[in-house]
């Protein structure tokens, strides 16, 4: 077997390793905007609006068009296809929007899970076949970094050794087509936290899962500096009867990752996994405090946990019409603290102050 290979040349490294750097940097984070259409419309239904383009477009501006103060928190913003080509009602495109504000234009490029045949009810992600020409498109458009989701399900006899390989392997091979796109790309391979299991089975998995992906890419020759990692905090089963403190999730997460991920990561980028805004917040608060090595930038990539808010919001104070500018995401990203961490003020403030501005 021939160790002789190539990383990219010198031009594009820095390239890669400049936005993977400008979006780790301090203080910032991202903002994953990617729901699916589906997706999209379950929220929308919830808070009673029609699941339409133009209520989609219109949420969506309202996220995007805020003050642009928001640039000093958020620093990409993960979009979704039909969202990427949308526009503001003043005919701005959204990309615009957001490079106005300073936030780096990112893509969702997976196309979703289908059943891994022989499994116990585990899956892989699709999309692979035309990806190279997606992400050159994509990078025409203005996208500079990409996400790409597997899912790992914690079961009595999972995750399989099968599911792991497979998404390990799929993992990689988006991250080489992406790099050889210019377009960095977040690695997330997610440990879904349904079910029983305790922190400790957490931990393993989740070590199990990184090594495994960490191991496919260098098979790839993918180059760490220019990737991102998006995984799941450590936290035990959502129906697990013992409750873990955020210092005990800090420790086994640092853990986990310090065992697993190279240093030479640029940066990661949690996912919020099915916590609340506060439990988010105060989990990676824990983790950015937690005195163990942390050779990578800690930050977060939140989608619900930014957003919940958003939506019942809107729907109890707003019309689809009104101009409002989000300002409840204004304070939400002000009240991150260096660390891109813990809340200064209750998020019940973010709903009292709301209340008393402008419309």
């Amino acid at each position: 077997m021939t160790t002789y290979f190539n990383y990219p040349p010198p031009a594009l490294q820095e390239e890669l390793r400049k936005i993977a750097e400008a979006i780790v940097a301090p203080g910032k984070g991202i903002l994953a905007a990617d729901e699916s259409v589906s997706t999209m419309g379950k929220r929308l239904v919830d808070i009673g609006v029609e699941n339409t383009e133009e209520n989609r477009r219109s949420y969506r501006q309202l996220l995007f068009s805020t003050d642009k103060v928001i640039g000093e928190n958020i620093s990409g913003v993960i979009l979704f296809h039909e969202t990427l080509y949308q526009k503001a009602e003043d005919g701005t495109p959204f990309v615009e929007l957001l490079k106005q504000r300073g936030i780096i234009p990112g893509i969702k490029v997976d196309k979703g899970v289908v059943p891994l045949m022989g499994s116990e009810d585990e899956c892989t992600t699709q999309g692979l076949d035309d990806l190279g020409a997606r992400c050159a498109q994509y990078k025409k458009d203005g996208c500079h970094f990409a996400k790409w989701r597997c899912v790992l399900k914690i079961n009595v006899n999972t995750p399989s050794y099968q599911a792991i390989l497979e998404n390990a392997n799929v993992l990689a091979r988006y991250a080489s087509i992406c790099q050889a796109n210019r377009i960095v790309p977040i690695v997330k391979p997610e440990v879904l936290p349904d079910g029983p299991h305790d922190l400790e089975r957490a931990q393993k998995v989740t070590e199990t899962v990184l090594a495994a992906v960490y191991k496919a890419l260098n098979d790839h020759h993918v180059y760490l500096e220019g990737t991102l990692l998006k995984p799941n905090m450590v936290t035990a089963g959502q129906s697990c009867t013992k409750k873990y403190s955020a210092q005990e999730i800090a420790q086994a997460t640092v853990t986990a990752l310090n065992r697993t991920v190279p240093a030479a990561v640029t940066g990661i980028t949690f996912l919020s996994g099915g916590q609340s805004e506060e439990e988010a917040s105060v989990n990676l608060d824990a983790i950015n405090k937690f005195p163990g090595k942390k050779p990578w930038a800690l930050t977060f990539s939140y989608g619900r946990a930014l957003q919940v808010g958003a939506s019942s919001i809107w729907d109890q104070n707003c019309t689809i019409k009104i101009n409002n500018k989000c300002y409840f995401f204004v304070l939400l990203c002000r009240h991150f603290n260096a660390h891109c961490s813990i809340l200064e003020i209750p998020n019940i403030i973010y709903i009292q102050v709301l209340n008393n501005l402008p419309r």
